[in-house]
């Protein structure tokens, strides 16, 4: 099984950042008002960066990572 963090850009511009094992799910899920809280009311979403883990808790920490990061950090990320 894989496992996946990634950041959507909600239609307000912010970015959410997320893990999941379903990235197609996930984002329809959000797309859906079935997401996170914070993407509700921020619909549609559009995925902007996905990376893949070995494992749950590596999807997790490198989730944490990216929420510590910046704005201008996370656009560099999945500007690359």
């Amino acid at each position: 099984m894989s496992f996946y963090c990634y950041i959507v850009e909600c239609a307000d511009g912010t970015y959410y950042t997320g893990w999941t094992t379903d990235p197609d799910r996930r984002v329809h899920q959000h797309n859906t008002g079935r997401g996170a809280h914070y993407t509700r009311s921020r619909r549609p979403v559009q995925l902007v960066y996905l990376e893949e883990l070995t494992d749950r808790v590596s999807a997790m920490k490198r989730e944490n990572k990216i929420k510590q990061m910046s704005r201008t950090q996370k656009i560099r990320l999945f500007d690359q």
